[in-house]
C-alpha cells in the first residue's frame, strides 16, 4: 500500500452521491483525476461495496498497479 485515506460524508444525500463525492474527494487528497466507473467495477461494487480502479479506469498515466475505494461504514 502507497497511500491510504478515510473520507466521511455525512450528509442526506443518496448512497450513490455519497460515494462520488467520498471517490472526488480522496482524488483531490491524492492529486488524481477521477477514475471511470466501468460495469466490472459498478458490478464488483454492487455486491462487495468495494471495487478496485486499474489503470483502465484512468485517462492518465498512474504510477501505481489500482486504487481501491471501500465503504467501511453506513447508518
Amino acid at each position: 500500500m502507497l497511500r491510504d485515506t478515510v473520507v466521511e460524508i455525512d450528509s442526506a444525500d443518496t448512497r450513490t452521491h455519497k460515494i462520488f463525492d467520498a471517490l472526488g474527494e480522496a482524488c483531490v487528497r491524492f492529486d488524481l483525476a477521477k477514475p471511470i466507473w466501468l460495469d466490472s467495477n459498478i458490478a464488483e461494487f454492487k455486491s462487495v461495496s468495494k471495487t478496485r480502479f486499474g489503470s483502465d479506469s484512468f485517462v492518465e498515466d498512474i504510477d501505481f498497479d489500482f486504487l481501491e475505494i471501500q465503504v467501511i461504514e453506513e447508518d
